[in-house]
């Protein structure tokens, strides 16, 4: 076994704290990884606080984890001793369903093994995330970070990255295209520079004006508050594509008016509570609304090599490891632009 470090939530709303834990040796294809850094996701939070239910303790968070190969397998053929690599929202699945099949992982539909917080494939064994010194990957389920992104803010392509690229590229965003983005936060702001590198006009859809020079650094083409009742009159039948990255409970019915004929609203932020949709929001003009869950391993590869050639890294604040908790409070005030990330070399 691989004595391994890192921080844990001992029980639900429980602060983290050190954790010693144990790796499994690498088995034929397995990559070993030293961790250099680990995003913090609100999903993170969300998790440790057992704000879902269902979570498994003690727990290691963690899915936006870059770092460099330490050791390989002896049937490892796609990485070697000091490649930059990254590790996302899951580790393995069955590999033999159709969604597997297909390049579409993330939808296994024996249940993906995630990063932390979940099982590997025996069900029985728990997965321990990023938050800590090393990890053990499949090679299937590893990813190469281009060699000109820095690895802290990388980190975040991970799940943030991936998470917006997925719905962007499938609803076909691209030059022609209205797209808007609601929120300008850790998702929100990857929207942003995804969707602009792909050629659309980007509009970010905020409740205040607090973040428009922010939002046109990133490269928003249009700004609009809506907490002023004209935005939405104003926007009315305007966007081909608006994705939804708030995890706070929204009007959808408000926001679904703003797409034109045949539009899609695409959510990816989660809210805690049900939100109501009426019909005649969808009917009336042909209109979708859709959900996306981050993206299968050759989609996330994908999503690098794209940030790679165009140069997209998250806005990182880089923190060390025993901040955590403070970054977590920050996180649910807002108060990050716009992704904390753990400086790994911290836990020593």
């Amino acid at each position: 076994m691989i004595q391994a470090k890192g921080y844990a939530a001992a029980i639900a709303k429980a602060p983290l704290a050190p954790f010693q834990f144990d790796r499994r040796d690498a088995k034929d294809e397995d990559v070993v990884i030293d961790i250099h850094y680990c995003g913090i996701c609100h999903s993170d939070i969300h998790q440790a606080r057992d704000e879902w239910g269902g979570s498994i303790f003690p727990m290691v968070p963690g899915h936006e984890i870059t770092g460099v190969v330490s050791k390989v397998g002896p049937k490892v053929t796609k990485f070697k001793v000091g490649d930059k690599v990254g590790v996302g929202c899951f580790v393995d699945s069955c590999r033999e369903c159709e969604h597997c099949k297909a390049g579409l992982e993330q939808f296994c539909e024996t249940g993906m093994s995630a990063t932390y917080n979940g099982r590997e494939q025996d069900r029985k064994t728990p997965t321990y995330g990023g938050y800590s010194n090393k990890i053990v990957v499949d090679q299937n389920y590893v990813l190469r970070i281009p060699d000109n992104l820095p690895l802290d803010a990388a980190a975040p392509l991970l799940c943030a990255g991936i998470t917006l690229y997925s719905p962007l590229a499938h609803w076909k965003a691209g030059p022609g295209k209205k797209v808007a983005i609601i929120g300008l936060g850790g998702l929100g702001h990857m929207g942003v520079k995804i969707a602009h590198a792909l050629g659309a006009e980007v509009t970010v859809l905020s409740q205040s004006n607090k973040k428009e020079a922010d939002a046109k650094r990133l490269g928003a083409d249009h700004f609009y508050a809506t907490s002023e009742k004209s935005t939405f009159t104003k926007l009315r039948g305007s966007f081909d594509l608006i994705i939804n990255t708030v995890s706070m409970p929204l009007d959808w019915n408000a926001y679904l008016s703003l797409l034109r004929v045949d539009g899609s609203m695409v959510v990816v932020g989660v809210p805690e509570e049900q939100v109501p949709i009426g019909a005649f929001s969808l009917i009336g003009g042909r209109k979708s609304l859709a959900g996306s869950l981050i993206g299968g391993i050759a989609e996330t590869q994908e999503m690098l090599d794209f940030c790679g050639k165009h140069n997209i890294t998250s806005d990182i604040e880089l923190i060390p490891i025993q901040k955590v908790n403070d970054a977590y409070e920050r996180v649910v005030k807002s108060d990050v632009r716009y992704r904390f990330v753990i400086d790994i070399a911290s836990l020593n």
